[in-house]
């Protein structure tokens, strides 16, 4: 706006000059229009520049009596369009909208010298001028303020995505290790306890020992599934079995390992989202990993309770137990991450002695 603005005072001033020189009219004419378009090009930059009021005002005080004269002395196309520059000045230094409108009702007084047709017409005709000018630069302001602020909201909206990005990013890193380490690591540690059980009977009952690594390698095949899904971007869906029917397969694959486990199912069965299902799962899972690596146990009990409004799955064990601290593997944060997102909670216990129990409850 202020290039614009420059241009027209420019093109002003050369139309005085080209008065000046053309009809004869006074040198003072000349100077006074010079006066103006350096005060309207390069001290006008300055004052806006510092946005206070009061240099604002002095400016047009300077610059309002000085068009004035030179309307006098030179009533050409240039001194009028001076006046249509100066209202746009005034509201581009945003003063008061009062004095704005003052600045605009005296303009046409320059006319006051003519007749009072002729002064009339002009008059009317320069503060159409004027007026539309102020309403001109006035939306051009709005319009650069929008601008300005759509692209700040544009900048925050980028740092927001970003930030969901991350987060995103993070919440995702964090579900593919809960997977891996419940999904790939359940299994290797069955595998492995396979192994040394059938390397233990081996000697003594080879078909038994056959039987035991058949299961094994079933294991690691599913394992090897378990990988596959996991550095897939999209997960292929799989058969989802009945809660009930799901734990009493981990209990029988406990038990191939040499820990007797037995699996209680208390209450009403009702089916349960996967969500949920896969939480209460992934609790028993850990639960009777964490048996078979650590407990020293010879039993395991899987309890699967359904209450109302809540279901609760616990894994006891007969082990040497601890003093209470609750382990602080990724396998326990992972459960413990699953069970406040669906609103429920997880819980570790154990006596010394008296072995250890993992309950996790959620709604449902």
């Amino acid at each position: 706006m202020n290039r614009a603005l420059g241009v027209l005072t420019c093109g002003a001033f050369l139309s005085i000059v080209l008065g000046v020189l053309g009809s004869g009219e006074p040198w003072l004419a000349l100077a006074l229009g010079a006066v103006f378009a350096v005060l309207a090009t390069a001290v006008f930059g300055w004052v806006r520049g510092h946005e206070q009021l009061a240099w604002g005002a002095a400016y047009v005080a300077v610059q309002l009596p000085l068009a004035f004269v030179l309307f006098t002395i030179d009533a050409g196309v240039g001194t009028t369009l001076y006046l249509v520059v100066l209202v746009s000045q005034c509201v581009l230094l945003r003063l008061p909208r009062p004095a704005i409108a003052l600045v605009i009702a005296v303009i046409p007084l320059v006319h006051l010298g003519m007749s009072l047709g002729e002064g009339l017409r002009e008059g009317i005709g320069t503060l159409m001028s004027v007026l539309f000018a102020a309403i001109i630069t006035e939306l051009s302001l709005r319009e650069q303020r929008s601008r300005s602020e759509l692209a700040e909201a544009y900048a925050k909206l980028r740092d927001h995505a970003a930030q969901a990005e991350r987060l995103a990013t993070a919440q995702e890193r964090n579900r593919v290790a809960r997977d891996i380490h419940d999904g790939l690591g359940h299994s290797l540690t069955v595998v492995q306890m396979q192994v040394k059980a059938a390397r233990a009977v081996l000697p003594t009952d080879p078909a038994k020992a056959d039987d035991v690594l058949a299961k094994a390698q079933e294991q690691a095949e599913t394992a090897l599934a378990e990988v596959r899904r996991s550095v897939r971007t999209l997960r292929e869906p799989r058969p989802v079995p009945p809660l009930p029917e799901a734990l009493k397969a981990l209990a029988e694959e406990t038990s191939a390992t040499g820990v007797t486990a037995r699996l209680t199912v208390t209450g009403t069965e009702r089916p349960l989202a996967d969500e949920q299902r896969e939480a209460l799962y992934r609790a028993a899972q850990e639960g009777l990993t964490n048996v078979r690596k650590h407990a020293g146990a010879s039993t395991a009990d899987v309890v699967l309770g359904y209450a109302a409004g809540a279901v609760r799955v616990e894994v006891r064990d007969d082990g040497r137990g601890s003093d209470g601290a609750a382990p602080t593997g990724f396998g326990l944060v992972g459960l413990r991450e699953r069970a406040e997102h669906l609103g429920g909670e997880l819980a570790f216990t154990s006596t010394p002695g008296r072995g250890s129990a993992l309950t996790m409850e959620i709604p449902g």
